[in-house]
């Protein structure tokens, strides 16, 4: 289930609100976020994903993670600054930070801050579902009334 069908400020409230990354946490944000996650094509990154995710290496298996599912985004800064971890996300590493469009996260847990970014960007990446024709609103109020004019003249 896409992680847009749903609440999508749920999650990140979830993640903001976790004292430590839990397995449960973990499955829950594959299970929600990740489009090509059970990819036959991926199979070497899902299976190195799910060891990491079996042997509780947090931080890894959420760079593995942006690795696997957005691979046009780049880690552009960690930092850890008075007790919290500072992550930075960016599709242009090489632009200055003034010009490049990041996104930027933080918590106290490392594996937090790198995930917040994630599931942030993973809202943005995601396709809009949109249909192909545009819709028609079908409001029939009753303030329009039918007139009939018979002078063609």
């Amino acid at each position: 289930m896409s992680l847009l069908s749903e609440n999508p400020s749920e999650l990140g409230d979830r993640l903001r609100d976790a004292y430590a990354v839990t397995g449960e946490l973990m499955t829950d944000i594959v299970s929600r976020t990740c489009r090509r996650f059970p990819s036959l094509r991926q199979g070497g990154k899902t299976a190195h994903i799910e060891r990491l995710i079996h042997s509780g290496a947090w931080t890894e298996t959420a760079l593995a993670l942006i690795d696997l599912e957005l691979p046009q985004w780049q880690v552009r800064r960690l930092v850890y600054d008075e007790g919290e971890w500072h992550c930075a996300l960016s599709r242009q590493r090489e632009l200055p930070d003034w010009l490049d469009q990041s996104i930027e996260s933080h918590h106290a847990d490392l594996a937090l801050a790198i995930l917040s970014a994630f599931v942030e960007a993973q809202q943005i990446s995601a396709p809009a579902s949109r249909p192909s024709v545009p819709g028609v609103r079908r409001d029939t109020s009753t303030q329009y009334e039918l007139l009939l004019v018979d002078n063609f003249g």
